[in-house]
């Protein structure tokens, strides 16, 4: 190539046009909410294609993993700081343990033979998710190591490349104990994602697929787990992340049964000076969808608020989130969440073997989550303070205003089983208040 001709097709050419046309439509856009349409965005089509095909060459090996890797950086790096220069600072959260802001990867390389031999050539038997837009299959590496392997499978090819390129920057940013941790990734004859797996799978597989009951005391655990990631998700980082896909399959379980979020496709960044974004693709997994989201398209943080709640009530009831039959978890839970039956609530295989002050406090939680209206639903880190029973929580249980049943529902059964509701939390003087407090909502 001549000196002074640029070459359009360099990683740093396509990625720094890419950055410019994103940078500018946000700029020009700031009294708007709305997502750009993915036709805006065709010119640059050919030249993602060109910019992965570099990345492919096999001439290049160490160049490809740095230059990707990179690359994937510089595209976060760059919309956090395009955040950080609309935010002067940003508010620690004494919730989070927050050292751990960026970080850069040390991710593998694989190839597609690698991957064909971890998951017996992608077989059916080992798909453990399947999404509009992706496929994730279990496997296991030579060295004994389980993984997941999402496949990038639908939509058009320019498409595919930047939603890899952007989960890849986004997960370069994401470093927590409750989201899930990428090994690596493969270009060689498709786009692929490989995480780290436990043999537990996914929460979907602990919850309806397995033949044991899940005991209590993890789910309260997963419970928790999830509420922590989403909190460091929501107000943890740089820049808002909302998730939009939490859901039981996209819960990983570790060795110790700690949950982690994965799958960041359908994640979006949401800039500090907006309220939320109006999206015109509908995407998402039915039963877990918000009601604004359905009707006009919003996504915010109460977005993944309304899916936790789903969440919840799944590892409440053990139920789907949407059955068989197609009925709604919620449009089937929300009668007796209103009445607060909760035995009628709670998985049979559970029986009375679960702590009640937990269990109250966790359908509370669900039942505010799953409000139809946005505006009534808590923010993750005060869910997070209910579902814990800290001190925090009190304010929040007695700002809380339910029918009068509620009131006489939860005496019944504190009264009913006082010496089991306090067995669950550290401290027995909160415990008491907390308790009193979820009786007397009014």
């Amino acid at each position: 190539m001549e000196k002074g001709k640029v070459n359009t097709y360099s990683p740093d050419t396509v990625l720094e046009d890419f950055l410019r046309t994103a940078e500018s439509e946000s700029d020009s856009s700031k009294a708007s909410t709305s997502e750009f349409d993915g036709s805006k965005n065709q010119r640059s089509g050919l030249r993602w294609t060109g910019f992965l095909e570099l990345f492919r060459s096999k001439s290049n090996g160490h160049l490809t993993k740095d230059r990707l890797i990179t690359s994937s950086l510089k595209l976060s790096k760059r919309f956090s700081r395009s955040m950080r220069e609309t935010s002067s600072s940003v508010k620690p959260n004494p919730i989070l343990d927050n050292g751990l802001s960026y970080f850069k990867p040390q991710w593998e390389l694989f190839t597609l033979s690698e991957l064909q031999t971890a998951t017996n050539n992608f077989h059916q038997e080992n798909l453990i998710g399947k999404g509009g837009y992706a496929e994730v299959h279990k496997g296991r590496l030579r060295n004994g190591q389980f993984i997941a392997v999402k496949r990038l499978t639908r939509g058009p090819q320019d498409e595919r490349i930047g939603d890899f390129l952007s989960e890849l920057g986004m997960m370069a940013h994401i470093n927590h104990p409750n989201t899930s941790k990428l090994i690596g990734y493969a270009v060689d004859g498709g786009l692929f994602l490989v995480l780290e797996l436990s043999p537990y799978g996914s929460l979907t597989n602990m919850l309806h697929a397995s033949k044991q009951k899940l005991e209590w005391k993890i789910r309260y655990k997963v419970a928790i787990g999830i509420a922590k990631g989403i909190v460091y998700l929501h107000e943890g980082g740089q820049r808002r992340i909302i998730h939009r896909d939490i859901k039981a399959a996209n819960i990983l379980l570790t060795k110790d049964l700690e949950p982690q979020i994965c799958d960041f496709g359908l994640a979006k960044w949401l800039p500090e000076r907006w309220t939320h974004l109006t999206v015109g693709k509908f995407e998402g997994t039915f039963g877990y969808l918000a009601p604004e989201f359905l009707m006009h398209g919003i996504v915010d943080e109460k977005t993944d608020v309304f899916a936790f709640g789903v969440l919840l009530l799944e590892l409440i009831t053990g139920r789907r989130a949407l059955d068989y039959s197609q009925q709604s978890l919620v449009i089937w839970a929300k009668p007796l969440l209103k009445k607060n039956r909760i035995r009628e609530l709670v998985d049979p295989p559970l029986g009375d073997d679960y702590n009640l002050l937990q269990m109250n406090l966790m359908v509370l939680a669900a039942s505010l989550c799953v409000q139809q209206s946005s505006i009534k639903r808590p923010r993750i880190s005060q869910i997070l303070q209910l579902l814990t029973g800290n001190s925090e929580s009190l304010d929040l249980i007695r700002r809380i205003r339910k029918p009068s049943h509620w009131k006489r529902g939860y005496e019944e059964l504190f009264n009913a089983e006082e010496s089991k509701m306090t067995k669950g939390l550290s401290g027995l003087s909160l415990q008491e208040q907390i308790a009193l407090e979820v009786s007397k909502i009014v």
